[in-house]
């Protein structure tokens, strides 16, 4: 009786270890969630200056984005389906070694093509982060609780893309570029830090063998109310991702501003997702999600017709469209994203991945289009927020009416 007493005792006390540990859940996740914006706003304030410094076209050193985003996206599907079968802890903290490391190699490329090829390291690294958190959410948390959650981490990690570019301003005009990739190596080590001072989220791993564990997005793939939605979703992140890659030369090339007053026009954009996000947190338990989203679609179609009637005129009439285009984004994302989670029900780390590897293939695309050698971006970024949002509007508008995944 006595022993039966310790061991119950010391299992109480596991327990009590781990629920306080797991209360600093919500920094942790909205740390390793904010990796891919980090890794990609810092260095946007430098991407003009160094397609001058290697006489390279910007359309080759966007490749930085695209390449890294592609890449990101590729090895989401191979971190979830691994979180599955092993925890969710060793990949992660695998992930984030590679990731320091490819950091501090970044800061010592000598040319463009060097950096492209380590930003797909440090991409490879980084993709660890964003599709374990995400699977790490739905272990620790469920329901309603989850979707608060969710827009929470939203809102913390809103600062990464406004802090992102302006912290990249000030290392640009206080020292050199490569001290961003040093930071960058030092912001991996805090997530590596913190992650093996938390406990394992997964409360059982999956038996499948590790030469079959891929087959789960074979599962995913059939799933319809699955695959609908992460398209739908992704679909409204599009005009986002072409703004991220567009964004240096409107401002800096076609608006004539200096690197760091663009970082701060950037850093306002940004700041759209947060205040969108704590929209979305504090209406949650008034406005149903459905209606939340639909707002959010309304808002991308509306604020692609004043970037096509208005954008041109100057650097403000640019900036407050874009506003409300990524203010609707936050209002709407962590709705959806806990609407994509609720398809399934096992398979939660492919699930995941899946679905982030959706936004970053086609926020990748949006990179890529926006790349071109247009003459005048703008427009261009007008036709596309206006394009996409009409699509999303118009097929969620459906999956509501046919009540597909739940959605009526």
């Amino acid at each position: 009786m006595v022993f039966q007493q310790k061991r119950n005792d010391n299992i109480n006390n596991s327990n009590e270890n781990s629920k306080r540990n797991l209360k600093g859940a919500v920094p942790l996740l909205a740390l390793l969630t904010a990796f891919p914006a980090l890794s990609t706003d810092m260095i946007l304030p430098a991407i003009p200056s160094l397609a001058k410094t290697w006489n390279q076209p910007l359309s080759v050193m966007n490749l930085t984005l695209v390449c890294f985003f592609v890449t990101y996206g590729f090895f989401l599907l191979f971190y979830g389906p691994v979180s599955d079968r092993f925890g969710r802890r060793r990949p992660l903290l695998f992930g984030l070694a590679v990731y320091i490391v490819a950091s501090l190699l970044c800061a010592f490329a000598s040319s463009a093509s060097m950096l492209i090829g380590l930003r797909i390291l440090q991409a490879a690294g980084a993709a660890a982060s964003s599709s374990i958190s995400m699977a790490m959410t739905k272990d620790i948390f469920s329901g309603q609780e989850r979707e608060r959650i969710l827009a929470y981490i939203a809102v913390i990690m809103a600062l990464a893309p406004m802090l992102g570019p302006v912290l990249g301003g000030w290392v640009l005009a206080n020292f050199s570029w490569p001290w961003i990739f040093f930071i960058q190596a030092v912001m991996g080590l805090i997530g590596m830090i913190r992650v093996l001072h938390f406990p394992e989220t997964l409360p059982q791993v999956s038996d499948t063998p590790l030469s079959r564990v891929m087959h789960t997005y074979g599962r995913l793939l059939l799933n319809p109310s699955y695959i609908v939605m992460v398209l739908v979703m992704s679909t409204s992140l599009f005009p986002l991702y072409s703004f991220i890659a567009g964004s240096s030369d409107i401002y800096i090339n076609g608006f004539g501003m200096t690197e760091q007053k663009y970082s701060y026009f950037f850093a306002f954009n940004a700041m759209a997702l947060m205040v969108g996000s704590f929209a979305c947190l504090r209406l949650t338990g008034s406005i149903s999600s459905r209606h939340l989203i639909t707002v959010g679609f309304v808002g991308i179609f509306l604020g692609g017709i004043f970037l096509l009637l208005t954008g041109q005129h100057g650097p403000w009439s640019f900036a407050l469209p874009m506003f409300l285009i990524t203010f609707s984004l936050g209002l709407s994302r962590p709705p959806s994203n806990n609407l994509v989670l609720e398809q399934v029900d096992r398979d939660t780390g492919s699930a995941s991945s899946l679905l982030i590897f959706s936004y970053f293939t086609l926020g990748a695309v949006g990179m890529w289009f926006i790349s071109l050698e247009w003459a005048d971006k703008i427009p261009v970024l007008g036709a596309i927020a206006l394009g996409c949002g009409a699509l999303v509007l118009g097929a969620w508008v459906v999956l509501q009416r046919k009540g597909i995944g739940g959605v009526a």
